[in-house]
């Protein structure tokens, strides 16, 4: 009614007055912080609670913790859970209504239970392992081998942490030519995955393209958003190692930073980029909690820088006595091979002038053997050639006369068939021979005008000119 009119201070006093009356209690409430911020000492925060089915917010309020009690809630809950309140945080408050006239409504929190957070966060870091296992990349980096001469160190880390100080300088004062190139990341707060990632990314585009990879790995998310506040790698070219990769391994370190920063290393993104990385990732992230994903997958996890640059040279020094062991076991069997070969050239240096004595004496008896036979052989060929020319020259008076009568009788025979072919025998018959420059004619077309021809009778010669 408007004679019953009320002033708008007078109508935010009653409605202060019945949540008062009506809700006197302290409440317990489950929620996720969209929000979380601090200002003169008091934290504000917006609570938000979503649909499980589509993530859809289905309520909203503010809640406020003055610095009477943040003082208090804030040191247990971070030296419980090892994080600080952030957006996305599920947690269990402890709260009373409250309505101020100007200012409106507000839950005012009087306590926050850091169990309920940390049984949603472990729930939250198994499903992550589980996602991990299934997709068969956890066990990825432990797959890989440290290279023996594992020299050439990717870093990432911030650069102005006093860790990567610590961490540089602990390699340096060591007796071994460490070379390492720093790919500034940020280490702590929201930016940690984002900007881990992207150092992952420079890092994995100085591989060359035929380097090996794990067979079962996937190439690093090349999708992810490089971080605006990450510093640019500096451009020196690293010397590539001996195992024709620009580096033998990539180190993660941290320090100097508070333990509630930690919840950058424990996502999901973050864990598939280390898993999948074709090198072995050592994480010295310095911390004393229970190990953290990024950990986990990792191919070597230690608790500090100044621990991973120790455990780099460890393993740089145990190489070394692995070589210095083999030169020496080397030394050693070169050392006794070369006494047993001496023993043996001593043992047969002493024998030596006996087996030439030995050796000597067969060889005398060798010869006289072949002398022996020699002579016996010479004096038995000797006698059987006399033996044979005795033979024949009985035997060559009785062959010498047979060969004489049968020339003789060879030549009679041929001295009557010569007798039998003498011209002269045909002459006295009456035959007469025309010979042209001593030879017979035989034919007459042979014979031409003008030419002698001479022919021969049994009593004279007629010469005659053809015509």
């Amino acid at each position: 009614m408007k004679n019953q009119r009320l002033t708008l201070l007078e109508l935010n006093g009653l409605v202060r007055e019945l949540i008062e009356t009506a809700m006197p209690s302290e409440y317990w409430v489950e929620a996720e912080l969209s929000e979380c911020r601090e200002s003169r000492g008091h934290c504000y925060m917006e609570l938000i609670q979503r649909d499980d089915r589509n993530a859809t917010p289905v309520a909203k309020a503010s809640a406020k913790c003055w610095a009477s009690k943040w003082s208090l809630v804030r040191p247990y809950f971070e030296r419980t859970t090892g994080q600080r309140l952030r957006a996305g945080m599920k947690v269990l408050l402890k709260v009373y209504p409250q309505f101020h006239e100007a200012y409106g409504f507000s839950w005012i929190v009087t306590d926050i239970d850091p169990n309920y957070t940390l049984g949603d966060q472990a729930r939250r870091r198994q499903e992550i392992i589980r996602q991990l296992k299934e997709e068969g990349v956890f066990d990825l980096q432990r797959e890989l081998q440290l290279p023996r001469f594992c020299l050439h160190i990717a870093v990432i880390s911030s650069e102005t942490a006093a860790g990567y100080g610590d961490f540089a300088g602990q390699l340096a004062d060591s007796p071994f030519a460490f070379r390492s190139q720093l790919f500034p990341a940020v280490m702590q707060g929201e930016g940690v995955e984002q900007s881990v990632i992207a150092a992952l990314n420079r890092i994995y585009e100085a591989i060359p393209a035929s380097a090996a990879v794990p067979s079962a790995a996937v190439p690093v998310a090349s999708a992810a958003v490089p971080v605006a506040s990450a510093a640019v790698p500096s451009a020196a070219v690293p010397v590539p190692s001996p195992t024709g990769l620009p580096f033998d391994c990539v180190v993660i370190i941290r320090g100097g930073g508070a333990t509630s920063d930690m919840s950058g290393f424990d996502t999901l993104a973050l864990a598939e980029n280390v898993a999948n990385f074709p090198i072995p990732i050592i994480t010295g992230i310095g911390h004393d909690r229970d190990e953290c994903i990024l950990d986990m997958v990792s191919h070597r996890r230690v608790k500090t820088p100044t621990a991973a640059a120790a455990f780099l040279i460890d393993h740089a020094q145990a190489v070394l006595d692995s070589l210095n062991d083999v030169q020496n076991r080397m030394a050693r069997h070169a050392q006794q091979r070369l006494t047993n070969l001496q023993l043996q050239l001593s043992t047969l240096q002493e024998a030596l002038p006996r087996l030439f004595a030995v050796v000597k004496t067969r060889q005398e008896a060798r010869l006289d053997q072949l002398f022996s036979r020699m002579l016996t052989l010479s004096q038995q060929t000797i006698t059987d050639n006399r033996n044979r020319i005795d033979t024949l020259e009985q035997r060559i008076p009785l062959m010498a006369d047979r060969r004489l009568t049968a020339e003789r009788h060879r030549l009679e025979i041929m001295a009557e068939r010569l007798k039998a072919l003498d011209p002269t025998l045909l002459l006295r018959r009456g035959y007469s021979i025309t010979l042209k420059d001593g030879h017979a004619v035989r034919d007459p077309k042979t014979l031409h005008p003008g030419d002698e021809i001479e022919t021969r009778l049994e009593k004279g010669t007629i010469k005659s000119i053809i015509t």
